[in-house]
């Protein structure tokens, strides 16, 4: 380990600009999030889950820290794909930019915004380490049509207790608010629809995430071409409690289904 650390230090310290220090540790926690990025954003392009545009946003927290990872998957005219981060604190104090000026429109003198555009999520929600926002065909779909995204796919409702994504409509309210009231009602909440977009995804870490909205995505298809033969139904009996029970949910879930019966 102290070689990796002294070659994540030389790496940063020859190339890229930092206005804080960044412990080892730090540093250490920084290069596995670029990997576990750059891993699901391969899975998700080469899966044609994302659009073309390659809009895949992570922000990070670092633990027991004010600070923000943040990484933009490159765009599809990117001469440079390497997975580059920013490192702000939540009132928008760069610690560390990886970013190229003009690559990002939360690149270079900008670049605090990463920092300040989820920090009211992190601060209130301890249980939310990661966001992601994303733009996927079928969910910008369903989110155009200013329509709730009922989860009527079994795979996407094996890894989930909510059971469905609301619409975040009026952009007069920052979407951090809409977040942390829309978990405020449903905790078990992981995502939500943003009209005219795409969506916002959180939860533990950078992988699960992203599994969580290949599923997500691929139930949004199914169920759009359902449309098409009326519409998609609800699980018949016996569905729910064996999807989650494929996953451990089941004595939770079951909980939640009698208190909404």
């Amino acid at each position: 380990m102290p070689g990796l650390r002294s070659g994540i230090l030389n790496r940063l310290a020859g190339v890229f600009a930092m206005t804080h220090v960044l412990t080892a540790e730090q540093l250490t926690y920084l290069d596995q999030a670029k990997r576990d990025f750059a891993k699901a954003f391969r899975v998700l392009k080469n899966t044609r889950t994302l659009t073309a545009t390659n809009t895949f946003q992570a922000y990070l927290r670092v633990p027991e820290t004010r600070l923000v990872i943040a990484l933009h998957a490159p765009g599809p005219w990117a001469d440079d794909e390497e997975i580059r981060a920013v490192v702000a604190d939540y009132d928008g104090e760069v610690h560390l930019d990886e970013s190229i000026a003009g690559s990002s429109p939360l690149s270079g003198r900008k670049a605090g915004g990463n920092g300040k555009r989820y920090a009211k999520i992190f601060a209130e929600r301890p249980e939310v380490n990661l966001v992601i926002h994303v733009h996927t065909p079928w969910l910008g779909g369903w989110a155009s049509a200013h329509r709730v995204l009922p989860i009527r796919y079994a795979a996407s409702q094996r890894v989930t207790l909510a059971r469905e994504l609301p619409i975040y409509v009026d952009r007069r309210q920052p979407e951090p608010e809409f977040i942390i009231e829309s978990l405020e009602r449903n905790p078990h909440l992981q995502a939500i629809l943003e009209a005219n977009g795409g969506a916002t995804f959180w939860g533990p870490d950078i992988l699960s995430v992203a599994k969580l909205i290949l599923l997500i995505e691929e139930g949004a298809w199914f169920q759009g071409l359902a449309e098409g033969l009326g519409g998609s139904k609800e699980f018949g009996p016996g569905v729910i409690e064996q999807q989650w029970n494929m996953t451990g949910l089941w004595e939770q879930g079951k909980k939640l289904l009698e208190n909404a019966a």
